[in-house]
């Protein structure tokens, strides 16, 4: 039995091959006795399991254990953070659903934290790591590369532009600290690009 040449770009409807050679993989349907694809994308075989599978082009955006995700903080608890996730860090394209994730207290930041707002304030846009995606979303933001990287000022709701220990807000002067992600915060983009006043 040989191994079919499958095209570089698939539309759904597509011919795959014939379902006594592969069994239908995910992006793909069967349909008397033929393998279609489903959706527009890049198809593959699974030699192992003769499998044909399509990997969508423009893919829904997934949640899986190890994504860098931002999230939105929507309130501070004694214990925890409750956010909403925005988008993935690698596609910058929003989830659906906004699923709700969780900062606990102590993957804040490396060493103790006394209070959470201390590291966080109600509207933060923060980069973090997914520690845990099912049943729920568990994040972290203890890595230095990670934490916050859009603030607003509490007192004038300015923009806040990062100072060498803190932010500013460029507006009335006010100062603030957070747990921030290291690195260039006025050229980080965030999820709807870059950061701008």
């Amino acid at each position: 039995m040989s191994t079919p040449t499958l095209p570089a770009l698939v539309l759904p409807g597509d011919y795959l091959g014939a379902a006594e050679e592969f069994l239908p993989g995910r992006g793909t349907y069967e349909d008397r006795g033929r393998i279609y694809a489903s959706l527009l994308g890049t198809p593959r075989l699974d030699a192992q399991d003769r499998t044909v599978h399509v990997d969508a082009r423009n893919a829904i955006p997934e949640i899986s254990d190890g994504d860098l995700v931002y999230a939105t903080v929507d309130e501070l608890k004694t214990a925890m953070a409750i956010c909403t996730v925005l988008a993935t860090a690698s596609s910058r394209r929003a989830v659906p659903g906004a699923p709700e994730g969780t900062v606990h207290i102590s993957k804040a930041k490396d060493g103790y934290t006394e209070s959470l707002s201390t590291e966080f304030a109600v509207g933060d846009v923060i980069l973090a790591r997914v520690l845990q995606a099912h049943p729920s979303i568990k994040l972290t933001t203890a890595p230095p590369n990670l934490g916050v990287v859009s603030a607003h000022c509490q007192v004038c709701h300015a923009l806040l532009a990062p100072g060498p220990k803190e932010l500013v807000c460029p507006r009335c002067g006010h100062r603030e600290h957070r747990k921030l992600a290291k690195g260039d915060l006025s050229a980080r983009p965030g999820p709807d690009g870059p950061a701008r006043d």
